[in-house]
């Protein structure tokens, strides 16, 4: 477009999902359900492993930081999904749009850098067993923890800086939340340059932990394969499936978003791609680390038995 169509809009329109009339009060309760459950499932995870002694280990406190972390994911996003279930296109000032959109791809750079982080912790668990709990000391859990919050809110500055920089000429945004793609449609000028350090920032950032995650997990296959025992090699790759779940959910979702031109791509693919990492992961997150988990239900036993002795008192 021409300079002469350049305009600044103070406020977007999230135009969330088609769906008739009727089918909207459904989708709304049926997101709500599933954003309370997401919220209570985590929640779980985390007060568990806070007061449950048994479970003060390095593959569990990793496991409740990322609780932590889907807690704030999905609270980012399914509000406004809400509202647009209940109301159609929702207006979203956008000083308030480019706020969300940094603050969720923060979280999901984290959570990028997380996973690396827990895939490392069970290849010390595997492979080091002996110099596990000396390499992996509170103070270094707390410092590779905190590694990953200060690179996600770090890297995510680039492409939220970016998308805030071109005029818009349109305001309505495709989508039920303010994403990279979406708002980039909108744009009075060619974005193309935008694309490409949206793909050279992401992209590198998404394929480095990737391939670490996957070298890991390479080592701790040819580290089990030579366990004497199948119960052995049975119990190594049960401590890590949970894992190696939420690392296929997440990264395959997130390669088909944000891997590619925004141009590639039709409108409606990134809202409903948007669904399997911003909503469907978080709420699967605590299923996929408590189900078939004995150590997990122990810890319930146990909390259970010291809150009904509390209950009954002296």
């Amino acid at each position: 477009m021409g300079q002469r169509n350049h305009t600044w809009t103070q406020s977007f329109v999230l135009a969330g999902f088609t769906a008739p009339g009727s089918l909207r009060p459904l989708a709304f309760l049926g997101t709500l359900c599933v954003y309370v459950l997401t919220l209570a499932g985590n929640l779980f995870i985390i007060v568990l492993v806070l007061v449950d002694a048994g479970l003060s280990t390095p593959m569990y406190f990793f496991i409740s930081v990322l609780s932590f972390l889907e807690l704030g994911y999905v609270s980012t996003t399914v509000p406004t999904l809400l509202r647009t279930w209940l109301w159609g296109r929702v207006p979203i000032p956008a000083a308030g749009c480019f706020a969300q959109l940094y603050v969720f791809h923060s979280l999901g750079v984290t959570e990028c850098h997380l996973l690396a982080v827990m895939a490392l912790d069970r290849y010390l668990a595997v492979c080091r067993p002996l110099r596990y709990h000396a390499l992996m000391s509170r103070e270094v859990r707390l410092w590779l923890a905190g590694a990953t919050w200060v690179a996600g809110f770090s890297v995510a500055l680039v492409p939220a800086s970016l998308t805030a920089r071109p005029p818009f000429c349109f305001r309505e945004v495709a989508h039920y939340f303010c994403d990279l793609a979406p708002l980039m449609r909108l744009a009075c000028v060619d974005t193309g340059w935008h694309s490409r350090v949206y793909i050279v920032v992401i992209g590198v950032f998404n394929t480095s932990n990737f391939v670490l995650i996957l070298g890991l997990y390479g080592g701790i296959l040819r580290v089990v394969l030579k366990l004497p025992s199948a119960a052995s090699r049975a119990k190594a790759f049960s401590t890590c499936s949970s894992h190696m779940t939420v690392v296929a959910l997440f990264f395959g979702s997130a390669f088909v978003v944000y891997v590619g031109s925004p141009e590639s791509r039709s409108k409606g693919t990134d809202s409903h791609m948007a669904l399997v990492y911003a909503l469907l992961t978080p709420f699967l997150n605590p299923i996929i680390y408590t189900l078939r988990n004995k150590e997990v239900k122990e810890a319930v036993r146990r909390v259970t038995q010291r809150i009904r002795a509390m209950w009954k008192g002296p």
